[in-house]
């Protein structure tokens, strides 16, 4: 498992205890977890933002702080935000990172989750042109979003 999972998935095991905001203390994760701090930085800049459901307060100096705080929505206010965060268009990269979330959250099932994202790879775009990619791909996440979501109404 990367670093990044392992942050991530502590930063979302902290958000559960913590009735939805927790505070992190980017430097004592970051030894706990064997990695440097702006390792912390990049897992809460790309997976813990505002179009993913979070607020994200910091504060620097000797007692300072990271507080995560998931915005509460309703299921399908959640859904119509995700397909509306994906845009125009979305890297593989960010597809992993966003279809990664919604499993955490419990939007997602491992298996759609696992499904989605095979769909989404890079591999899977080879025979398209690289500058329409990203753009093919939104629109098929879109897609696969609304059809999973709408299967589960």
């Amino acid at each position: 498992m990367k670093i990044s999972d392992l942050v991530a998935e502590y930063i979302v095991r902290r958000l559960e205890e913590c009735d939805g905001s927790a505070e992190i203390k980017r430097n004592e994760l970051a030894d706990m977890l064997g990695c440097v701090p702006s390792q912390i930085n990049y897992v809460i800049t790309s997976r813990f933002t505002q179009e993913q459901g979070y607020i994200v307060e910091s504060r620097r100096g000797g007692g300072g702080y990271i507080r995560i705080t998931r915005v509460c929505t309703g299921r399908d206010s959640a859904i119509m935000h995700l397909v509306n965060a994906v845009g125009e268009r979305i890297t593989a990269a960010e597809a992993r990172i966003m279809l990664r979330n919604m499993q955490l959250g419990g939007l997602l099932e491992p298996y759609e989750a696992d499904l989605m994202l095979s769909a989404l790879t890079e591999k899977a775009f080879t025979s398209a042109s690289p500058d329409i990619r990203d753009a093919i791909r939104a629109s098929i996440m879109k897609n696969m979003l609304l059809t999973a979501f709408a299967a589960k109404q």
